[in-house]
Formats: C-alpha cells, sequence, structure tokens
C-alpha cells in the first residue's frame, strides 16, 4: 500500500504513515538515563555568536541555490530567485521561557532584518520548531505561511491574518509562482503543544521545486519506507535536509537518527544531504556534537556527499564541510 497519500484521522487525531510507538519502555527509564548520563549534552565552552552579514542578501546567489542555517530546522533556503524561511525558533524550546531547553547560541539574525520572502514553512507544532515568540514577531512581514493541517488555528490565535495561512494535507501542491511550488509530503512522527492535545494537527515533510532546483526539507520524522516513494515521484532532489539530532534507542520510530538518515537520503534520491535538528538545543541524551560526527562517519561508508554550513553564514550549496563545531 502506498505511504503517498491524504492524511487520515481516527476521530479528532491525526495518524502516522504506518504503525508508531512514541516512546519505547516509559517514562521512567527515560528519565533515570536523563539524571545520570555523563554525556556533554550541552557545549561547556559557549559557542557562537554566528551572526549573519545581511548585505550578503544584496548580492545574487551563483548556483541559484544557497542556504542560511539559522540552527536545528531553521533555515534560509534561497532557491532559484525565490526564498523560504522553515521553522524559526528565536526562544526556548518550551511551553515556558523561563524553563526548557535554550538556544546554544542566538537566532543568527534579527526577523526584521530578513529579506523579502517568498514564504515562511511551519512543519508541525513542537515548540522546537513553532515559536510564539519568533511568529509574532514576524506578525508584520507580509510572506505567506504554509503549514501542516491544524497549525492556522494556532497562528491565528497569536495574531497571524488567516489571509496568510495556506494550511496543506499531504500530497497536496501549492504553487508560490509560475515556477516555484511547495508539496506537503507525508513523515513519521507526532504533534501537540501539550499533553491533552497528541495529534491533533499534523506534521509534514516538504518537497520544494523551484525552476531548477528540486530539494526536500525533512522536518522531523523517523524512518519509514515512505522515502523511497517520495524520492521515486518527487525526486531526485538536489539536496535533502534530513534530522540527525534528538535521536535515542528508545524513540526510534519519531527521529531517525545518523544512521537511518542517511539511509533515507540514500531512499529519496538525493544528491547532497545537509543534516539537520542539532547543535542548537539539548533535547536528547547524545553529547551534542554526536549526531554530525556520527552522520560524517555514515556518509563516508555509505559514500554520501554533504553539506555542512557554518551556523549564520549565507553559503553556496555544495559539498562542504565547515568543521565549525570542532
Amino acid at each position: 500500500m502506498s505511504i503517498l497519500q491524504p492524511s487520515k484521522k481516527v476521530g479528532n487525531t491525526y495518524q502516522n504513515p504506518i504503525p508508531t510507538i512514541q516512546t519505547e519502555g516509559g517514562f521512567l527509564p527515560i528519565l533515570w538515563k536523563y539524571i545520570t548520563a555523563k554525556e556533554e549534552r550541552v557545549p561547556k565552552i559557549p559557542i557562537g555568536p554566528f551572526p549573519v552579514d545581511v548585505n550578503d542578501y544584496n548580492t545574487t546567489s551563483s548556483t541559484g541555490l544557497r542556504i542560511t542555517w539559522m540552527g536545528h530546522s531553521s533555515l534560509l533556503i534561497e532557491i532559484d530567485g525565490r526564498s523560504f524561511l522553515t521553522d524559526p525558533v528565536i526562544g526556548r524550546a518550551s511551553f515556558l521561557q523561563s524553563v526548557g531547553p535554550k538556544r546554544f547560541f542566538p537566532y543568527p539574525i534579527a526577523l526584521h532584518q530578513l529579506p523579502k520572502l517568498d514564504g515562511i514553512i511551519l512543519s508541525h507544532d513542537h515548540y522546537d520548531h513553532l515559536d510564539v515568540l519568533a511568529i509574532k514577531q514576524l506578525i508584520n512581514n507580509p510572506a505567506p505561511i504554509f503549514c501542516s493541517l491544524g497549525v492556522g488555528a494556532i497562528l491565528e490565535k497569536w495574531g497571524v491574518s488567516p489571509d496568510r495561512i495556506t494550511e496543506t494535507d499531504w500530497t497536496q501542491t501549492v504553487s508560490v509562482a509560475v515556477d516555484c511550488t511547495i508539496t506537503a509530503l507525508p513523515a513519521r512522527h507526532f504533534s501537540g503543544r501539550g499533553i491533552t492535545n497528541r495529534n491533533q494537527t499534523l506534521w509534514s515533510s516538504f518537497a520544494i521545486k523551484g525552476s531548477k532546483h528540486n530539494i526536500y526539507f525533512g522536518a522531523d520524522s523517523g524512518w519509514h519506507p515512505g522515502f523511497k516513494e517520495i524520492g521515486e515521484q518527487y525526486g531526485p532532489f538536489d539536496l535533502t535536509m534530513l534530522e540527525v539530532g534528538a535521536s535515542n534507542p528508545s524513540w526510534p520510530d519519531i527521529h531517525m537518527g545518523p544512521d537511518k538518515a542517511t539511509d533515507a537520503h540514500l531512499a529519496l534520491n538525493g544528491k547532497l544531504m545537509m543534516p539537520i535538528h542539532w547543535g542548537t538545543f539539548n533535547l536528547a541524551l547524545h553529547a551534542w556534537r554526536e549526531p554530525v560526527q556520527t552522520t560524517i562517519k555514515h556518509s563516508e561508508e555509505k559514500g554520501i556527499k554533504l553539506f555542512l554550513p557554518k551556523p549564520g553564514i549565507v553559503t553556496e550549496v555544495a559539498e562542504y564541510n565547515s568543521k565549525w563545531w570542532i
């Protein structure tokens, strides 16, 4: 059965493309691991800041595809003359700004300094992807917002005009311009901003196709066989942006980690892979550098070319390792 179908609901909750367990073994064993773990989950020596030189946005991309990594899953993507911002989070990844995971380094650009955007893409409603502080600072930005089903109501509650919001279901394609489309695609994850509203909004990945380039923003997802279908129907991809951090053996269904992420890149028929969702927040038990180190190891074993820019640097997309974390 094909995974490339619109989303399905049981009652008021969305379903994953294949059966999924959010956390194996229960909460208490995980809590004990958090208490006893010795890994350097937060940099001992502060990193950053990594400020963007906004003058770089006055230049034209030489390749037609360049990216500014803002950390975690937030990117400013410039593709064939169009610009998109994904999942901006400037505050803590938490329901309160006084507690919870905070960024290892400040968001590299003040949101009012962003170049003209053709769209803001919001993959799902988790706190490390959907940030009320960022959205409220973007209230007066005229860029349209493309989000998963149900997320629009949250944005409207925060003051975003409904005229700016386009909710997308899996396999739904939206034309941003004559030469640019965004397609929402399945992911294997979950949603909810509290314990009482799990999976009442949708989570998605996205294919972004310009006049010359075709790229895949994976957001959050565990491994699923639909990656191959996505690659066959919507690929090949000049760049895949795939999560490698916040993984753990206790939640393999909802976060891939480096090994499965590199497998996903190959299944997607990707030419170049950019590891995302790492190096910004303490969200798991691994050391903060471990995801990128392990991704490099797997990429060498599997013959995968990586794009690893330094945060805040406007970077042409090509095989590149900035080694900024060393």
